[in-house]
């Protein structure tokens, strides 16, 4: 099916938040907004924040197909472990005993339904696409070197004092 809906900014916005709200709602039984607080924005990327970095686990998926990209998801590593204690049923001491394993599980889990989501939103104007298989990265000073995808675009959620950042990578098939 040919696209019906140019790839704009807005249709962009609109599915990601969707996407984010979706998934912490339905899985996690938590509220999540996209941030109004301008701040959010130039405290991101997390390598630009004056004072020591803070510790996050990071899901990534990709999408190829008539537009191919990557979609990371940045959760502040209490915020990991507080999620996967509520998509598991996991106690606090349940997850200190058990490690990373399950905190990794889990947030590459969430960022699959995240980019399913947006993916199915996209597939819904014409632009079908698939999904790669979700991958884990875990640190405290790091960042995303952008090479050359058309376009990029940063959106910073609010849930429980903490922010979730989801980064989106993109370029279209040319």
């Amino acid at each position: 099916m040919p696209a019906i809906q140019e790839i704009s900014d807005t249709l962009i916005r609109d599915q990601i938040v969707k996407a984010v709200v979706e998934v912490f709602k339905t899985m996690l039984s938590e509220a999540i907004g996209l941030s109004t607080n301008p701040e959010n924005q130039q405290l991101w990327p997390p390598y630009t924040v004056p004072h020591a970095p803070q510790a996050h686990v990071v899901g990534t998926v990709g999408f190829l197909g008539d537009i191919n990209g990557l979609i990371y998801i940045y959760l502040p590593v209490a915020f990991a472990e507080h999620c996967t204690g509520k998509l598991l049923g996991m106690t606090a001491e349940e997850l200190t005993e058990a490690g990373a394993e399950p905190v990794n599980d889990a947030v590459g889990e969430l960022t699959n339904m995240i980019v399913g989501v947006f993916k199915n939103g996209l597939c819904d104007v014409g632009y079908a696409c698939k999904l790669t298989i979700p991958s884990i990265m875990r640190g405290d000073n790091f960042s995303v070197d952008v090479k050359r995808p058309n376009s990029r675009h940063i959106y910073v959620f609010e849930s429980h004092g903490h922010r979730v950042v989801a980064d989106i990578l993109m370029k279209t098939d040319e």
